[in-house]
């Protein structure tokens, strides 16, 4: 079972990464389109994977991550952004850019998902 964090302040784009992720294996999903809406969420459910877009009308992707790991722990992460920044990624973090081909989500999910 994996449950995914999608962090992303588009619903059509939410709803396109529920459904690759889904089909690559994830079971359940909440959705934050903001910032602090992402950090309440993991107070609520903690994801066992967060998707974030890196700008968001409601704050930042990358620091809502910040906060979600400092409070619960290293998570992994997909960055999903229409302007790819190599410095986000990290351990267990990969960056992939907007608009996003359905192999390449489905295959980081798949290398970085827990098991």
């Amino acid at each position: 079972m994996c449950h995914v964090l999608i962090i992303e302040d588009n619903l059509i784009a939410a709803l396109d990464i529920r459904e690759v992720l889904r089909e690559a294996g994830a079971t359940s999903f909440a959705y934050a389109g903001s910032e602090d809406e992402a950090v309440a969420a993991a107070k609520v459910d903690p994801p066992d994977l967060i998707t974030a877009d890196v700008s968001l009308a409601g704050g930042s992707g990358p620091e809502a991550v910040r906060r979600i790991e400092a409070r619960l722990g290293s998570r992994p992460v997909i960055f999903i952004t229409g302007a790819p920044d190599r410095r986000l990624v990290r351990e267990r973090h990969l960056v992939i850019g907007k608009p996003f081909a359905t192999n390449r989500l489905s295959a980081a999910f798949r290398s970085i998902a827990p098991v």
